[in-house]
């Protein structure tokens, strides 16, 4: 895929409109029932940029990002203001904040993920942009070093122990996240005029899967 590992300015972002898309498939039987279904086994994040935008160097900021993504071609970073921490939106991310995998003795490579909960069901979500130097680190409560006791791949999300986690040990992670995304059009349209009277240019964003 192409993709480039570079962050939409995040003052652009801020402001903007957006989040999770689901796709269901909805067929209403004879006796008034209903079967549902989803193909798709995670959620697709959709986003409106242009709502942000707040003066003419911010549609120059933004051209320019544009013309360097070559339109629809490449991917980059996005960072959701709504959705982008391991915790609560407020708290700092710590290593425990969320149980990634478990181990057994043998296994090194652990990919980042994010639990959603809400009453008995949950959401795993895989996190595959980590924040260069966000991401905390532990395995059975003890909080580990990056850089001698594991390696993170932040194109990726994977992270890398230096010695397998002890069988049966719970592994934690804790960080920031962006959203691999592209933009949904190749054409910006922006009137200086229009601009100026407080009509913005839409500018759609959609994930990718990665």
């Amino acid at each position: 895929m192409d993709f480039h590992e570079v962050r939409f300015p995040a003052s652009l972002s801020f402001g903007s409109v957006g989040g999770p898309e689901r796709r269901t498939e909805i067929v209403t039987l004879a006796n008034g029932f209903e079967e549902r279904n989803s193909p798709w086994a995670h959620a697709r994040r959709r986003y409106d940029a242009g709502i942000a935008m707040r003066s003419l160097d911010d549609i120059e900021t933004l051209i320019a990002f544009f013309e360097a993504r070559q339109g629809q071609l490449y991917g980059f970073r996005w960072k959701d203001w709504a959705d982008y921490k391991s915790c609560a939106s407020l708290a700092d991310p710590a290593f425990e904040d969320q149980a990634i995998g478990v181990g057994d003795g043998v296994r090194r490579t652990f990919p980042l993920s994010k639990t959603y909960r809400s009453g008995a069901q949950d959401y795993v979500r895989p996190v595959t942009k980590p924040l260069a130097g966000s991401v905390r680190v532990g395995v059975q409560r003890a909080q580990l070093a990056e850089g001698v006791d594991f390696e993170v791949d932040t194109a990726t999300g994977i992270v890398t122990f230096e010695t397998p986690p002890d069988r049966d040990a719970i592994v934690y992670a804790g960080f920031e996240f962006d959203v691999p995304v592209r933009f949904d059009t190749d054409r910006i349209q922006v009137s200086v005029a229009s601009f100026k009277a407080g009509d913005v240019p839409s500018v759609p964003i959609v994930e990718v899967r990665v």
